[in-house]
């Protein structure tokens, strides 16, 4: 069942190690096929060098598992919610790389404050509210997701936009039209951490992108008007921009 998604999502979750994004086993990857309500998924505490494609486990849109000899990811419920509620996504990934970390620790968004951030977030990344004693004892994993549904509806926040998001106290979340933009949003996001952290450490003078500098960077290269890349048709009249 779902052979093409799993090597597509095994192959995501293989970039993680290769791009830096995870240490041991602190991560995973999942891919959707929405025709089928299904979605693939690591399993827990697998090493990454023993992880084979027939590994991965297959799991419906409840939370339960149809396919699959080993537990799934412990982030699944995470997974699971987000899925059901951000309908145009085809993958996630959960990582607990150290500068995006260190933002979700310390319960603050990363901000829009170069054009690296601007190619792939429109706007601040925000920090969803730390879980409660009562939300991790009823169900935390669920209720990971819930905070971050939560957080976007609440600041008014397109999730196709702003393709991430952290958990305070706990880490990041990314995801993506498939699994492997996913992993894309993620390395980008850890990346634009760093640079913000240092950023930070240099000035303490307000340094957020003006508007129109945002709007330029992220419409190049998304929606009916951008010309970044090679994908459409005005993009070699603006090579040179790249």
């Amino acid at each position: 069942m779902l052979e093409e998604l799993k090597q597509e999502v095994y192959e995501a979750n293989m970039q993680l190690p290769k791009l830096g994004l995870v240490t041991f086993t602190w991560g995973n990857v999942s891919g959707i096929d929405r025709e089928k309500g299904l979605f693939v998924i690591k399993p827990s505490g697998v090493d990454y060098d023993a992880l084979k494609p027939e590994d991965l486990v297959v799991v419906n849109l409840k939370g339960e598992v149809v396919e699959g000899e080993m537990n799934p990811s412990s982030d699944t419920p995470t997974h699971t919610y987000l899925y059901n509620h951000f309908p145009n996504i085809g993958g996630i990934v959960h990582t607990h790389s150290p500068w995006a970390v260190s933002f979700a620790a310390a319960k603050m968004d990363i901000p829009a404050m170069n054009t690296t951030h601007a190619d792939t977030f429109f706007g601040d990344v925000p920090a969803a509210d730390a879980l409660t004693k009562e939300e991790i004892e009823e169900d935390y994993e669920g209720n990971t997701g819930k905070t971050i549904v939560k957080t976007f509806n609440e600041r008014g926040l397109d999730y196709e936009a702003v393709p991430a998001a952290l958990v305070s106290q706990h880490g990041p979340f990314a995801w993506g039209p498939t699994p492997a933009k996913a992993v894309y949003n993620s390395k980008v996001l850890e990346v634009v951490a760093e640079e913000d952290f240092h950023t930070m450490e240099l000035t303490h003078q307000s340094s957020e992108l003006p508007q129109y500098l945002l709007d330029k960077h992220y419409y190049r290269k998304h929606g009916a008007n951008a010309y970044y890349g090679q994908g459409n048709a005005h993009s070699k009249d603006h090579a040179s921009r790249a």
